[in-house]
């Protein structure tokens, strides 16, 4: 519930990231970029999820630390676009 409002949420509540943010094959309506969003970026260019929050995830410990890992990456990349 702490991003209500701010990011997009799947029914249970769980936040969509990547490609679980896609309809038919684009962006959200309101995803500002020229590019999709990238691996576990949320509805909001740079606002990042990973771990148990995330729609799709493994809900164990190990699969959050290997998301979190990943997500470095991801923000890697997104900064060199800003």
């Amino acid at each position: 519930g702490i991003v209500a409002g701010l990011v997009e949420r799947d029914a249970q509540g769980f936040i969509l990231t990547g490609r679980d943010l896609m309809i038919d094959g684009r962006p959200p309506r309101d995803w500002p970029l020229k590019r999709d969003p990238f691996l576990f970026e949320t509805s909001v260019p740079g606002v990042f999820a990973a771990g148990d929050a995330r729609k799709g995830s493994g809900k164990r410990v190990a699969s959050a630390v290997g998301e979190g890992s990943a997500t470095v990456s991801m923000i890697h990349e997104y900064l060199e676009t800003v």
